[in-house]
């Protein structure tokens, strides 16, 4: 009997097998000279992991048995079951979340897509000190809520509060990645669908969910490093975990400061090796983004829908930013918290500019930087890809104050690099290595939604590898690379240990005057610098990547 068109259709657009194109690509060899180019990106990225195995070596005391210790292996287990837990739990917000702004008729999506990457922002601990402010018997939250009867609000620490906070800031790295794939998806894969009876859940389950799933496994392994790498917030909350037996030690024992980083270097490369194994046989349907994408009609899911955004966006920006602004107007009325005079608004105003320039520059220079590597583990078959691609993802685990020392160590042990301490290139390279991975994971997922067709036909035409690249595949490719270079921006806006060791003297950011101000007790000054903060994060995240992405659809 012969089988059903239709239905033999409905399967192939579910199911859609890899494109043979892609298996004659892939089976390329790399150009020696991109494998160059990745092959030196690399090695600035592995600058950390050398310095750290020369300190091990160097030290007196024996690596392996400050490793099987259980003070090493009952930290590392929870660091590993908090990453885990977090990553799964900001993985499905942050894909949802994409799905609701992108993709239905929800009022006010403009506002959400703002609002969505900004608790990244935060530096975690801000959001950890603003969390345990407001739930304090007495804070904020009480105080709103005594009124209506209720009281004694729970402890918000531990596991639970370091959970609830680290998940509420880093569904971002989730969700800028999965969004900008959803505004780059070829429109034909839903419409196939939906002409073929599908409804939206199925489409998505189908026919969506396999385009964004390397989007959403780029973003959780974010997710699941930067908590491994996370101080701030386990350390206020009293769980103990590998980065704080790290910073605890690094003072009274440094040999085994330097063994336990050692040991969450290893476990990152690790970590990302076992993603990169899993996610090689995902297929990426290339096409022309949708200049009128897909709108799904919410009925009578709105109000969910609406109560997921503002649960999110609630606990991961709303309430730190009321208890912030509940800081910054006590010391407005009050002379004695600070922030009473206007000098003390207008010395906000150069480290304002110092956090915009240096975050910019380094979610530029970072895309440029690990683009060649994107390239080469996207598209080429190279024995290099794999271990590259572990050196680049796997900084972002190390804690900044090991990128910081390596920084500082390379340039007073390397002559020729001796100019660069204490020098605004050397700022930058420690931002490129940290926060590098996060540009690079939707790199590749850009390179690999780009139909290599139209270079070939660019090509054919007369155009230069050079030529090809800006006039045809970095446009195809920029609301991915301008996702990854949001997620710099915002991080490099709040990193804190990096700019304190390697920043210039009297290079202020508003991370280091909220630092300083925390430090001092003047919660007025700290709240103030981080609504200043998050302000501007907005207005950049609207202006270079939400604006931008609009602009190419």
């Amino acid at each position: 009997m012969r089988p059903d068109s239709t239905s033999d259709l409905a399967v192939a657009v579910a199911d859609p097998p890899a494109p043979p194109r892609r298996e004659r690509v892939r089976a390329r060899r790399a150009p020696i000279g991109l494998i160059i180019a990745s092959a030196a990106t690399a090695a600035l990225f592995a600058i950390p992991f050398v310095y750290l195995v020369f300190r091990n070596l160097s030290a007196d005391a024996a690596l392996f048995s400050a490793v099987a210790s259980r003070q090493t292996l009952d930290p590392l287990l929870r660091t590993l079951w908090l990453a885990v837990s977090v990553s799964l739990t900001a993985t499905a917000i942050g894909t949802l979340l994409a799905w609701i702004t992108m993709r239905t008729d929800l009022p006010g999506r403009t506002f959400w897509r703002i609002a969505c990457p900004l608790p990244l922002v935060l530096p975690s601990f801000v959001a950890g000190a603003a969390m345990l402010a407001a739930y304090a018997p007495g804070g904020l939250f009480e105080q709103l809520l005594s009124p209506l009867g209720v009281s004694g609000l729970p402890r918000i620490d531990g596991y639970p509060g370091a959970f609830l906070v680290l998940t509420s800031i880093t569904y971002p790295y989730v969700y800028l990645p999965v969004a900008a794939r959803l505004a780059s998806l070829p429109p034909s894969l839903e419409e196939a669908a939906r002409l073929l009876g599908h409804r939206p859940i199925p489409t998505f389950r189908r026919v969506v969910w396999p385009q964004l799933l390397p989007s959403a496994r780029a973003g959780g392994l974010l997710t699941f490093l930067y908590v491994v790498s996370d101080f701030g917030v386990v350390q206020l909350m009293g769980f103990q975990t590998l980065t704080t037996r790290i910073f605890t030690t690094r003072l009274v024992d440094t040999s085994l400061s330097f063994a336990l980083g050692l040991v969450l270097a290893v476990v990152a490369l690790l970590i990302v090796v076992s993603e990169r194994l899993a996610s090689r046989d995902v297929a990426i349907a290339a096409g022309e983004p949708a200049r009128r994408p897909v709108v799904i009609p919410l009925g009578r899911w709105r109000p969910a829908a609406l109560l997921a955004l503002v649960g999110s966006v609630g606990i991961g920006l709303i309430a730190p930013v009321v208890v912030l602004s509940w800081w910054a107007y006590r010391g407005l009325v009050n002379e004695a918290a600070g922030f009473a005079s206007a000098e003390g608004m207008t010395a906000l105003i150069e480290p304002t500019w110092n956090t915009v320039s240096v975050s910019v520059t380094a979610a530029v220079v970072s895309v440029a930087v690990v683009l060649p590597v994107a390239f080469l583990t996207a598209r080429y078959r190279s024995p290099f890809a794999g271990p590259l691609n572990a050196v680049v993802v796997a900084g972002f685990a190390l804690p900044g104050l090991v990128i910081a020392l390596s920084m500082v160590f390379l340039a007073l042990r390397v002559p020729a690099l001796s100019s660069l301490y204490q020098t605004l290139p050397l700022l930058l390279l420690a931002y490129v290595i940290h926060f590098g991975a996060q540009a690079y994971r939707s790199a590749q997922v850009g390179v690999g939604a780009v139909d290599e067709r139209l270079g070939e036909a660019a090509r054919t035409l007369g155009a230069g590898r050079l030529r090809r690249l800006w006039r045809v595949e970095l446009p195809l490719m920029l609301p991915p690379l301008a996702a990854g270079g949001g997620l710099v921006m915002l991080s490099t806006m709040k990193e804190l240990p990096a700019t304190l060791l390697a920043a210039p003297l009297g290079f202020d950011t508003l991370a280091t005057r909220i630092w300083t101000a925390n430090e001092g007790g003047f919660l007025a000054d700290a709240g103030m610098a981080s609504l200043v903060l998050i302000a501007v994060s907005a207005l950049l995240t609207w202006l270079l990547v939400i604006r931008r992405a609009d602009h190419l659809r």
